[in-house]
């Protein structure tokens, strides 16, 4: 007998005992995203491979290391999405999104990405993300506002001890002035860096920052800020005194670049003191160059994305509520086999009237679906046998009280409604 086929490396199944507190964050994302404004877009799984090696850029390490890419039958290169932020500015400029007046385009969704890196704590080569993107200004208070969102969202879901870390990644202009101090100061260096940042020194010398083998190194490096234009440097300031004005404590890391060629002036992230080294629950920034990387033309935007599995993580470390966990209101028990089909009507019943409503199939005594009912949480047991069918009523019984009274069948789904709480 062969062996069972399993999943493979890096993927897991989300089993009911914990999809249900997926469904209940994303409705939580699915609110926060309604209160600011953002309308949700559903994007394609895959995408042309030109979209992430000219957005995200060629010389990361989503492109150069972790994409999933295939050819199509049509002899195409075509990429499953490792992120979704190109995927956004790919739909805002193909289906025209900007909104009139100046205001940016507020746009969220969720769904899974996939890079093909080495799987630990809260990081899967399938995994799930939240995207936020406000598309179409240039405005620092946007950044601001993005980065709020992020905030409340975490509020909302309950979580604490967390952490903002901000920086500015500079702009075109002032950004190859950065560039050229840190290439002078890291090949004072070289011999000492590991061989990943060797090979990045040339192609990009910003990537080397991100380093958690070197960290020694890049703690004496140029500062960025010191190279800021003065569009940047008055950018920055506008947001972080946003964040001020709002409250927000902050953290200034002259490290943090991303890990996307995208990126101008704000990056940011939201780390939890929760998750060891992997810190890190959303990450985003601003990227004005985006969409003429991508063939469009010059559209600003800043965003954030978020891991599904790694806020799920938090939330549960922290004890954060996921709120009720599902359970039905009703089970329909049915001791006689001879009232099975009159069972499956109330049943029916139940369900269109809202309720949430199983029973047994299996043919069991009344004793095996009672102990069913309980271990369901049901919230009653609808008991329906040939004598109670004769008189037209059915034996509601509370579980929760051990009470029980007889009810007309038409007026079974009320009361089942009352002691579920939803009358």
């Amino acid at each position: 007998m062969s062996e069972s086929i399993k999943g493979p490396r890096g993927v897991r199944d989300i089993l009911p005992d914990e999809s249900w507190k997926w469904a209940y964050v994303l409705g939580r994302a699915a609110e926060t995203a309604g209160r600011f404004n953002y309308s949700e877009v559903r994007l394609p799984i895959f995408e042309h491979t030109e979209l992430f090696s000219r957005g995200v850029g060629d010389t990361t390490d989503i492109v150069e290391k972790e994409m999933y890419t295939f050819t199509d039958k049509g002899d195409r290169s075509i990429t499953l999405r490792p992120e979704m932020t190109a995927g956004m500015m790919r739909s805002y400029v193909e289906h025209s999104l900007g909104v009139p007046g100046g205001n940016p385009a507020k746009l969220w969704g969720a769904g899974p990405m996939f890079r093909y890196e080495r799987p630990q704590k809260g990081r899967y080569r399938q995994f799930w993300q939240l995207d936020y993107e406000e598309i179409g200004s240039e405005s620092p208070l946007v950044d601001a506002e993005v980065i709020m969102t992020a905030i409340e969202l975490f509020r909302t879901l309950g979580m604490r001890n967390l952490e903002v870390v901000i920086n500015s990644v500079g702009c075109p202009k002032c950004r190859p002035v950065y560039r050229e101090k840190l290439i002078g100061y890291l090949q004072g260096r070289c011999d000492e860096l590991c061989d990943t940042c060797k090979s990045r020194l040339q192609r990009n010398p910003l990537r080397v920052l991100d380093c958690k083998e070197d960290r020694e190194i890049v703690a004496g490096a140029p500062d960025i800020f010191d190279s800021l234009c003065d569009e940047c440097a008055e950018h920055f300031n506008t947001v972080t005194a946003a964040l001020t004005r709002l409250g927000v404590k902050y953290t200034l890391d002259k490290t943090l670049v991303r890990g996307l060629d995208y990126y101008t002036k704000t990056a940011f992230e939201v780390k939890s003191g929760d998750l060891g080294a992997q810190s890190a629950v959303c990450g985003g920034g601003r990227y004005d160059n985006l969409a003429e990387a991508i063939g469009g033309p010059h559209v600003p935007g800043v965003g954030f994305a978020a891991g599904l599995d790694r806020v799920i993580l938090v939330m549960g470390e922290q004890g954060c509520s996921f709120g009720a966990q599902p359970a039905l209101d009703a089970y329909v028990v049915c001791p006689d086999d001879s009232a099975r089909l009159n069972a499956v009507e109330l049943l029916y019943a139940l369900r269109r009237a809202g309720l949430k409503a199983d029973m047994d199939y299996a043919g069991r005594g009344m004793k095996g679906q009672m102990k069913t009912a309980v271990a369901s949480g049901a919230k009653a047991a609808c008991i329906l046998g040939g004598d109670e069918i004769a008189r037209g009523v059915v034996a509601v019984r509370d579980l929760s009280a051990a009470a029980q009274e007889e009810v007309p069948l038409a007026d079974v789904p009320v009361r089942v409604a009352s002691l579920a709480g939803k009358r």
